[in-house]
């Protein structure tokens, strides 16, 4: 479905992404974790088309879009999700709902989706896409937006970013849910160990390259480690 070969890109003279190769198939829900500056974020920006590759090929079934623009990967099937969702003063959340499903769709079709994703429907769907809306509820709309794009793969870049706990205990029971919601294969960038536990595999960057892919028990098992203390009070008269 989804096949990166020998990716390489490089900024300011250090290598951001260091000879990545990748196979993702078809129907995963799989999971991008690794320390802040392991080249996460780029790489699922190269697979959009946000970022290009200094060298290597991204091959979407089966064909080359290694240097299509970011309009003519989502005419074929890749759907992007940002940190911080955008907003749009003007339009409804409803209007929104309409231009993501590239088709008519009913107010019922609607307030379905904003169910789905956890909205009372009645009291969002004629709601302005603006900043009166916390970071969970835009994080809502815009997976309910997705939904209905009916997207081969979807990518969520660390959607726990920048809201509270509650509305990430609430949106962790949404993901719980996305394998009926999303029909496709899911890419999601997350530190969360609960995010993280959802996934079929986990890929693990260190440093611009792949370290392991497994599951989410190899892979914390792996990253994170008991702290050990290893300084102790000297006695008395101990040098």
């Amino acid at each position: 479905m989804l096949e990166i070969k020998n990716l390489c890109f490089e900024r300011d003279n250090k290598k951001i992404l260091n000879n990545i190769n990748l196979e993702i198939d078809t129907g995963k829900f799989i999971a991008i974790t690794g320390p802040n500056g392991s080249g996460k974020s780029t790489l699922v920006k190269m697979i959009m088309g946000i970022e290009k590759p200094d060298s290597g090929e991204i091959i979407f079934d089966g064909k080359d879009i290694t240097n299509l623009e970011i309009n003519e990967r989502a005419k074929l099937g890749i759907s992007f999700a940002f940190q911080q969702p955008v907003k749009f003063k003007g339009i409804t959340v409803y209007d929104l709902l309409k231009i993501a499903a590239k088709k008519k769709i009913t107010r019922k079709e609607a307030c379905d989706v904003l169910s789905q994703v956890g909205l009372c429907a009645k009291e969002y769907v004629d709601r302005e896409v603006n900043g009166s809306l916390s970071g969970g509820e835009l994080k809502r709309i815009e997976i309910a937006s997705v939904v209905l794009r009916e997207s081969k793969l979807t990518i969520f870049d660390e959607p726990e970013a920048g809201i509270d706990l509650w509305s990430f205990n609430n949106l962790i029971e949404v993901f719980e849910n996305m394998r009926e919601l999303i029909k496709g294969t899911t890419l999601i960038i997350s530190h969360q160990e609960r995010i993280l536990n959802i996934a079929d595999e986990v890929i693990l960057m260190r440093r611009g390259k792949i370290e392991k892919i497994g599951s989410s028990k190899e892979i914390l098992e792996k990253t994170i480690k008991p702290t050990v203390n290893c300084c102790r009070i000297k006695k008395e008269g101990e040098k």
